[in-house]
Parts: C-alpha cells; sequence; structure tokens
C-alpha cells in the first residue's frame, strides 16, 4: 500500500474576510476531491484570510498511480483555479512497509 499527500500554500485573491476565504476554499476542495478523487481538505493558516494550506491525500496499490494522481491534482489546482495562486507545495510518499 502506498500514501501519497501534497501540501499547498495558496495565496487568494481579492478576499477580504473568512467568510470569503471558505466561499473561494470550498469549491477548489469539492472540484479536487471530485476530479481527482482524493481527500482534500483545508489544513492551515485558518486565521489568515488571504492565505490558505490545502492538503490532498490519497492511498493506492502502486507508487506510479500515488504520483499520477497528486500530479494530476497539483495541475488542476494551478492551471483551473486563477482564483488562487500556488506559493509552494510540498510532497510526501511513503509505503506501508516503511
Amino acid at each position: 500500500m502506498w500514501i501519497g499527500w501534497i501540501e499547498f500554500d495558496v495565496l487568494l485573491g481579492d478576499v477580504h474576510s473568512l467568510k470569503e476565504k471558505r466561499g473561494v476554499l470550498r469549491p477548489i476542495i469539492a472540484d479536487l476531491s471530485r476530479r481527482t478523487e482524493v481527500a482534500a481538505a483545508e489544513v492551515g493558516a485558518h486565521d489568515l484570510h488571504r492565505r490558505a494550506t490545502i492538503g490532498v491525500s490519497v492511498v493506492a496499490g502502486g507508487a506510479s498511480h500515488v504520483r499520477d494522481v497528486l500530479d494530476r491534482a497539483e495541475r488542476l489546482l494551478a492551471e483551473e483555479h486563477p482564483e488562487v495562486t500556488v506559493l509552494s507545495a510540498r510532497h510526501g510518499l511513503h509505503s506501508s512497509e516503511d
């Protein structure tokens, strides 16, 4: 079993409150989950209204499949969601035998 994750540090555009932040992030997280079949959530920077940390994870039988899914999620966020700017992305990949 392989477990992979990616953590995105993102900058939100014209957002002036935490309520507006939720309104921007909720559809992005739903889109990531639906289109890439990953688990996705806001995992950090909860108190900052223009920054967010989005975590994405996937579990699969093969490392190559995990990498492909995470790469697809990264492309989706960077290319199809202009309302956010990806500042950085940290990746991890672990085997159940580690």
